[in-house]
């Protein structure tokens, strides 16, 4: 079926077993978990990832692949390999993309003039990281059609749609997922294929458009080298793989530890939005963590004050590069209403409450606030089961120079590029013609331009 005016999800190569055959008195190959198990988050359901069993989340794992490169048991290179992230985002065929391939490193900005796409491109990474972390297809595309390609043009049966796909690569080398979705007549996935060491591991397909599911087919080895069951076709089949893979064969510790390393990296996002309208007025304090368009941005430096005093300086520091006039530290008062609100301490000067500043300099401090924090500080579902180790966080800025002038581009820059050296902070944003010339100066930066 050509759901994107000829680009479809080639399911010719099905799933293949290894070459390896299990040890005698291995367990039944095809025994899984039983019932697909739901929780209830936010406005519909979502998958449960439960503990991580598979050996993507193995301290054994980290251990054995940590020598690659030479870098040693505790060597740097080691330690960054054990850390699942995106490096490639495929837009075979959507809104505007076609044939699309972005390698991603460390710190990525798409530049390009209004309407090249680059909004678009990081809706597409948003949208796998929400599928991986098990949101429903309908609340990550509300408005599915607008993300088909104009000139894509419907099948006998009306039927359109579009594919986007990811590489992400960690302790199990790079694995691939790819998915076309139906747009119309109905919303679903229709084909979804996880690859990884040259070998399918997950491949599922419509098999009958009258249901609401999906034939799955994955990678077990032993007597029945294949599993097959139907899955839901409104959820990703990669990130239901590890309620229903055993782990008990070879070949299903494999597709296990290729599940576990997609979902460890798409779920490790966190979009961040300023919006400094909502971060002027004062705020009730609470748990801490930042929301995407940052209103609460009080609340979180009244945290951070507390619990995080190394990084709360380091934050002041990188205010008074970025804010007009002497900055000697970042302070909270709490009010007589019990609200707090975040103020700029001017040394011997009165301080400036965050409300006065203007609408760069609040865009400028969220932001500087997201890359020295992490999933802990930041409103997005954490990996508990995951050690922090383990997990690369990736900002997603979509305008990250949106209201900043040359030197705070330059700042954030810096401080980007600085703490992803380490490998706990990934950056993919969108930016201006201005500031990808700024960024094209600095080392560690990519840029991605969608005018070429």
């Amino acid at each position: 079926m050509d759901l994107t005016g000829g680009f479809t999800l080639d399911h010719s190569s099905p799933v293949v077993p290894p070459p390896a055959a299990p040890s005698p008195g291995a367990p039944s190959p095809g025994s899984t978990s039983g019932a697909v198990p739901l929780r209830t988050g936010g406005s519909g359901p979502r998958v449960s990832v439960p503990e991580a069993r598979g050996p993507v989340a193995s301290e054994v794992v980290r251990a054995r692949r940590a020598p690659q490169g030479g870098s040693g048991g505790g060597g740097g290179r080691g330690r960054l390999r054990a850390r699942p992230a995106v490096t490639e985002l495929r837009l075979s065929a959507f809104a505007g993309h076609r044939s699309a391939a972005h390698a991603l490193g460390p710190v990525t900005l798409f530049a390009g003039p209004s309407g090249s796409g680059k909004s678009t491109t990081l809706r597409a990474y948003e949208a796998l990281a929400r599928l991986g972390a098990g949101d429903p297809l309908g609340e990550v595309f509300p408005d599915a059609a607008d993300c088909v390609p104009e000139r894509a043009r419907p099948d006998a049966q009306g039927r359109r749609g579009f594919r986007i796909g990811c590489t992400v690569d960690g302790p199990e080398g790079p694995v691939h997922l790819d998915l076309a979705i139906q747009a119309e007549p109905r919303l679903r996935i229709v084909g979804e294929r996880l690859t990884g060491r040259g070998r399918t591991l997950l491949a599922t397909a419509l098999r009958d458009p009258g249901r609401s599911t999906v034939q799955a087919e994955w990678h077990t080895a032993g007597t029945t080298p294949v599993t097959r069951a139907p899955f839901p076709d409104d959820l990703l089949g990669t990130a239901l793989l590890p309620l229903r893979v055993a782990g008990k064969t070879p070949g299903q510790l494999e597709v296990l530890a290729a599940a576990e390393q997609v979902v460890i990296g798409l779920r490790s996002a966190f979009a961040c939005d300023p919006r400094p309208e909502r971060m002027r007025a004062p705020v009730l304090p609470g748990e801490g963590r930042l929301r995407r368009g940052c209103g609460n941005l009080a609340e979180v430096l009244h945290r951070t004050r507390t619990d995080c005093p190394r990084r709360h300086l380091r934050l002041a520091a990188v205010a008074g590069a970025g804010c007009a006039g002497p900055v000697t530290g970042l302070g909270v008062q709490e009010l007589p209403d019990g609200t707090v609100r975040a103020v700029l301490e001017r040394g011997g000067r009165p301080a400036t409450p965050l409300g006065r500043l203007g609408d760069g300099e609040l865009r400028y401090l969220a932001l500087a606030l997201t890359l020295l924090t992490g999933p802990g500080v930041l409103a997005m579902d954490r990996l508990a089961e995951v050690p922090d180790a383990m997990q690369s966080l990736t900002l997603l800025a979509d305008g990250l120079d949106r209201g900043l002038d040359g030197r705070q581009v330059g700042e954030l820059l810096g401080l980007a590029t600085g703490i992803a050296a380490d490998g706990h902070i990934r950056v993919a944003g969108t930016v201006g013609d201005r500031s990808a010339a700024e960024a094209r100066r600095t080392p560690g930066v990519t840029v991605v331009d969608l005018s070429v």
